[in-house]
């Protein structure tokens, strides 16, 4: 995400700043842009596909090579450096606030840092008790959202002990990771497990520990070019959906079925919501987990439920006699 990012930003300054250093050499500009000569033929490249609407070659942004040195003979109108207003910073700031207290997404240090200078650029108006707060150090990140990111970033294989709600129980994995998601304001690493030959989201939380491979990552490429699958976290909201006490010995139901855990209770019980297509079905799951789940709404699967308990106990009533 940080790369990308910079990348757009450096972008959209790129125009006014080769306007202002006509006939530039490829070595200065590389220099003043913080990047190498390759990056800056890539970034090159992919402005000379940029421009006005219709996108016909007389509407692109155009270029001088001559020699060593780059010329802009045509600007589409990026003739100034970016400047954000007021609202955009503001946006941006919240943003940034919020991503830097998630971990594995971003380097808190760069993103206080980020902060300040957006601030400073936008001239943006804060009260005492926030800019105490910019004043702080940033948030210690934990080793293994620092080694997790890293692997991202330098595409290099891990090695994880990851808790399974399922299992109760650690597993070592080796994972290919794919990218950082956040899916309902946790963070997870999607990677292609190797043990599963399958994607997989791994929690953060739930990462013991994390070992950097000396080994680039492998995933397959199918895998590293289709979209986040966060499927089993999306609800259809045409759909009815269940309100479940859920025990500890049923957590496990947590991870296997798309279930949105509202909030943690005490001695290890969650309340969950589930959607459900059928309420024959969601009756059946539910008395399979016996006690360790129990249903709070809505109440016409309280009562289907009940029913159907009733009728089981029945029978073993029948059979006993």
């Amino acid at each position: 995400m940080t790369t990308v990012s910079t990348r757009l930003v450096r972008l959209l300054n790129m125009v006014p700043y080769f306007q202002a250093n006509p006939s530039v050499s490829y070595a200065k500009a590389a220099a003043d842009l913080g990047v190498n000569r390759k990056q800056l033929e890539q970034d090159l490249n992919q402005l000379w596909m940029c421009g006005l609407p219709g996108y016909t070659p007389g509407d692109l942004i155009d270029f001088e090579f001559v020699g060593d040195t780059i010329k802009v003979t045509f600007s589409a109108g990026m003739d100034k450096p970016l400047r954000l207003t007021s609202p955009e910073a503001t946006g941006i700031l919240v943003a940034l606030r919020a991503l830097a207290e998630i971990p594995g997404v971003l380097d808190p240090a760069a993103a206080r840092s980020a902060i300040a200078k957006i601030e400073a650029a936008a001239g943006t108006v804060i009260d005492d008790d926030v800019q105490a707060a910019e004043d702080e150090p940033a948030p210690a990140e934990s080793d293994v959202a620092a080694s997790v990111r890293a692997a991202v970033r330098d595409k290099r294989a891990l090695a994880i002990e990851y808790y399974s709600a399922s299992r109760d129980a650690l597993s070592r994995r080796i994972v290919d990771p794919i990218r950082v998601v956040l899916v309902g304001g946790q963070s997870y690493l999607e990677g292609w497990c190797r043990e599963a030959e399958g994607v997989r989201l791994f929690r953060f939380d739930r990462i013991v520990d994390v070992e950097l491979l000396d080994e680039a990552a492998a995933a397959p490429q199918p895998a590293t070019e289709a979209p986040p699958n966060t499927a089993l976290f999306d609800a259809d909201p045409s759909l009815p959906s269940a309100t479940l006490r859920v025990g500890p010995r049923a957590a496990w139901m947590l991870e296997y079925f798309p279930v949105r855990v509202l909030r943690e209770l005490p001695d290890g019980y969650f309340e969950a919501a589930m959607t459900f297509a059928a309420q024959e079905w969601m009756t059946r799951l539910i008395l399979g987990f016996g006690a360790d789940v129990q249903v709070l709404a809505p109440e016409s699967l309280v009562h289907s439920v009940r029913e159907a308990a009733a009728a089981g106990l029945a029978a073993y009533a029948y059979l006993d006699d």
